[in-house]
């Protein structure tokens, strides 16, 4: 029994990352995850807040373990239309707007029309603008050119554009030959695509596991809650499967799996931790410990919550998180072996 190859895994976030879902607007790429499971006969549901939850019995039906990886991604909204004809944002999520200048971007209006644009520093062009380089990139000075016909807020709102629209960023997925995957929002679609295919893995391979285990999707992580909610009183360990950052001081690479021994919300459980490595040591698995410091994640989001459950964190190694990101199939493929042996694995006591 083997999981689908990593070329099958790299294909389906190619495909989730170029599907625009912000947090707040997430109902395109939920629809997607959900026929992607219901193709291999898994019965889903959603919950209220619109994030999708699969359910595989285990042998062991009063200990459940739990699994997330969150859809939701970095985006804005429409905060102002200004006299010129151009938008004002207002982010969502944590980010800052020198990682999103020059960036082409979608206005979708909330009667579904999508319109093209890019987001520019309002003295981008340095023939006019004394300070071009040096003016500071925050929402006074960044907004959207829109991509039509328009030189005031009445013709832009003519468009159908209004406060409130969201704003999805452009993607700019490649797969390159030497295994670089690079793309906006890897964080956490990577993950999400190795979830899925964990999942097909289980129901092609008839997996016998160990305890019920539950699949959560979720949908508002970047905004602080996508997890905190729906974990079945029978949860014992909840994985979250979101990406390790990378930086100066960290630990993390782009071609193993991270382990988060603790992060902004502090350590997580150590026996898990424990247990996690030694899953790693005894199948061969590539992986590397690591602190996040300005980082949160579903996990701790539901300890914060009040969940009583023993929390950890894995996922694969991204570059430039929050930005225009970069990851290796290699560490896809060592996260997905992680996750596969820890499945079948006994819980920690």
């Amino acid at each position: 029994m083997t999981l689908p190859h990593v070329d099958e895994t790299v294909d389906v976030i190619k495909e989730l990352v170029e599907i625009p879902s912000p947090s707040g607007n997430t109902g395109e790429v939920i629809r997607f995850t959900e026929e992607f499971l219901a193709d291999l006969g898994v019965e889903t549901k959603r919950n209220r807040k619109g994030g999708l939850i699969a359910v595989l019995p285990g042998e062991n039906q009063t200990k459940h373990r739990m699994l997330t990886a969150h859809v939701d991604t970095l985006g804005a909204m429409v905060k102002e239309i200004k006299p010129g004809g151009r938008l004002k944002l207002d982010l969502i999520g944590g980010f800052k707007y020198n990682a999103i200048e020059g960036e082409y971007c979608t206005i979708e209006t909330s009667s579904g029309k999508n319109f093209n644009g890019t987001i520019l520093m309002h003295q981008t062009s340095v023939h006019v603008y004394k300070d071009a380089g040096k003016a500071e990139r925050n929402q006074a000075n960044m907004e959207v050119r829109i991509d039509e016909k328009v030189s005031s807020a009445e013709e832009v709102r003519a468009l159908g554009i209004e406060v409130g629209d969201f704003v999805s960023f452009d993607p700019r997925a490649q797969v390159l030959d030497n295994g670089f995957i690079k793309s906006r929002h890897l964080d956490d679609k990577a993950s999400v695509g190795i979830l899925l295919q964990l999942i097909k893995g289980i129901v092609e391979g008839k997996v016998e596991l160990p305890y019920t285990t539950n699949f959560l999707i979720s949908n508002n992580e970047e905004i602080g809650y996508g997890g905190n909610s729906n974990i079945t009183p029978e949860t014992v360990e909840y994985l979250a499967v979101d990406m390790g950052a990378m930086g100066d001081g960290q630990s993390t690479d782009e071609y193993t799996a991270s382990i988060c021994v603790k992060d902004a919300s502090g350590p997580y459980h150590y026996e898990l931790r424990k247990n996690l490595v030694k899953i790693a040591e005894e199948n061969g698995i590539k992986y590397k410990l690591d602190i996040y410091p300005y980082y949160g994640s579903d996990a701790s989001a539901a300890i914060r919550a009040g969940n009583d459950i023993v929390h950890g964190l894995v996922g694969p190694g991204i570059d430039s998180s929050h930005a225009y990101e970069r990851t290796h199939k290699e560490s896809i493929d060592e996260t997905t072996k992680l996750l596969w042996h820890y499945v079948q694995s006994e819980m920690v006591e």
